[in-house]
């Protein structure tokens, strides 16, 4: 019986993926809040309470000896919250551009795998008399979708918080497996579980139709993901390059109800105008800078939750991916986003996300050292150009300590040669936006963030969508100020008047 301790290939191909490399494989989140910030130890005994409801907070790695097996998570004897969660304060003014290099340093900074890998950093005394958290929590622990169910364990759904819920019976770590134990069980557990598989397989040998059909819409979804990226791997681009350990971060928070209006006036889905405006702004930052996109379509790698729904709130990794193609030579809005929608909805029905799921299962079986060589194989398997992943969030405000949570911004790591990643979530009538970029590669990242609000005004013109008031974060429906703008491309003027422009050319209307 396989251990429900130990790392599953993907999660274990996160930890490869570091390997040798200077990239980072957490992924993370920028958290602002109204009010005055708790104390360092209000925020420890608030999380201290609720870690019974997630023990693999708790937990770290434990390494099988030559590599013989893939790592499991074991009690940390040494376990101090203190060391995982941090305060610190932003230099004045104190305000979202400090916070933004805050957390470039921050995701810059590998966690330590021989303690639980995650980190929370209390921001205090930010301008607008609020604060921040910003969280990092290794990929082999947790993906974006299970990460959004976690976040109910922190966050109380009132201003009053909960009483927490009392654990079972106090927490002791458990002994550390010694390496001879970790050695022996997963040899143990590699020559009896691929029988399962075998007995798997004579239970469908019982109804010879129903297997046949299994394998033939097996072998269809495999084809679908792997000739898709060896028919057509990603096109040559600045953001392809060789990374290094330093990363530039960059927010923006957009308005939910405009994507929505958009979607229902052009067409699509709500995950095709986020890519719809990353392929505008993306489009209209590589013409600034010189290069020529004519005909130019890059490719995005496009995370898709495979997690029944039985198994929301569990940690670790059920994702599979699509590659979706972001048409940057097109700068009509209207039809960028047509083109979009059309090749989503007809990789939706190609099985190319369950081909990329049973990839994955299959590399359960892969030992650990076939593993470890597969990750670092991934720079020169141009696939994908960057990585944009949209993650649906609650939509109704969350408190921590009765403070009100009023914007959240993603993050998504970066790989080997991929300069760039876009993460987006949904909160309470917000999308955020968060930026990642290597430190060198990159330094014009803020201008990403411009060309993205650029894309969603003009979006919203070509959908008809008229400026309205927006609501502020953290502000209730009753307080929206009757002169704000709804408009996330507001400023647009300024904007094109005042950019520095290395390609010397005119602005591009998008």
């Amino acid at each position: 019986m396989a251990n429900p301790d130990r790392l599953t290939a993907l999660d274990s191909a996160f930890l490869h993926l570091e390997d040798h490399s200077d990239a980072h494989m957490h992924v993370a989140s920028v958290m602002v809040f109204e009010g005055k910030a708790p104390s360092l130890q209000q925020l420890v005994e608030h999380v201290d309470n609720r870690l019974h409801l997630v023990p693999r907070y708790r937990q770290r790695l434990a390494f099988v000896p030559l590599g013989q097996g893939r790592p499991i998570w074991t009690d940390d004897p040494h376990f101090n919250p203190y060391y995982h969660i941090r305060h610190t304060a932003l230099p004045k003014p104190a305000d979202d551009k400090a916070l933004k290099r805050l957390a470039g340093r921050l995701f810059s900074q590998r966690l330590d795998r021989s303690k639980p890998l995650w980190e929370i950093w209390l921001v205090q005394n930010m301008s607008g008399g609020r604060f921040a958290l910003v969280a990092k929590t290794h990929h082999a622990l947790v993906d974006g979708i299970s990460g959004v169910d976690i976040t109910t364990v922190l966050f109380d759904t009132a201003r009053e918080p909960a009483a927490p819920t009392a654990p079972p019976s106090p927490w002791n770590a458990k002994p550390l497996p010694g390496r001879a134990k970790l050695l022996g069980e997963a040899l143990v557990e590699r020559a009896t579980v691929p029988g399962e598989m075998v007995r798997g397989a004579r239970a469908l040998v019982r109804t010879p139709r129903k297997a046949l059909s299994q394998v033939k819409d097996t072998i269809e979804s495999v084809s679908a993901t792997t000739l898709e990226g060896i028919n057509a791997p990603a096109p040559p681009s600045p953001f392809n390059v060789d990374i290094g350990p330093h990363r530039r971060y960059t927010f923006l928070d957009t308005d939910l109800s405009q994507f929505k209006a958009i979607k229902d006036s052009l067409g699509g889905t709500l995950n095709d105008v986020v890519l719809a405006s990353v392929s505008l702004a993306l489009g209209r930052f590589l013409r600034d800078h010189g290069h020529d996109t004519d005909d130019l379509v890059l490719k995005a790698m496009v995370p898709v939750s495979v997690r029944d729904r039985s198994k929301r709130g569990a940690l670790g990794n059920q994702v599979a991916a699509m590659w979706a193609p972001l048409p940057v030579g097109v700068e009509n809005p209207a039809e960028a986003l047509r083109r979009i929608a059309s090749a989503m909805d007809d990789l939706k029905h190609s099985g190319q996300a369950v081909g990329a799921q049973v990839l994955t299962n299959l590399a359960g079986f892969a030992p650990p050292t076939i593993l470890s060589q597969a990750a670092r194989l991934q720079p020169r398997q141009p696939f994908f150009n960057l990585v944009v992943t949209n993650v649906p969030g609650p939509q109704f405000p969350l408190f921590l300590l009765g403070r009100r949570l009023q914007v959240l911004y993603p993050v998504v790591p970066l790989a080997q040669r991929q300069a760039l990643g876009i993460a987006v979530m949904s909160y309470d009538g917000h999308l955020g936006f968060g930026l990642l970029g290597d430190y060198d590669a990159l330094p014009e990242l803020e201008e990403i963030a411009t060309d993205i609000k650029l894309a969603v005004a003009a979006l919203a013109r070509s959908a008809g969508v008229r400026k309205r008031a927006r609501r502020p974060a953290g502000k209730t429906p009753n307080s929206r100020p009757p002169s704000a703008n709804a408009n996330a491309g507001g400023g647009s003027a300024n904007r094109n008047s005042n950019r520095k422009r290395s390609s010397g050319r005119p602005a591009t209307t998008t």
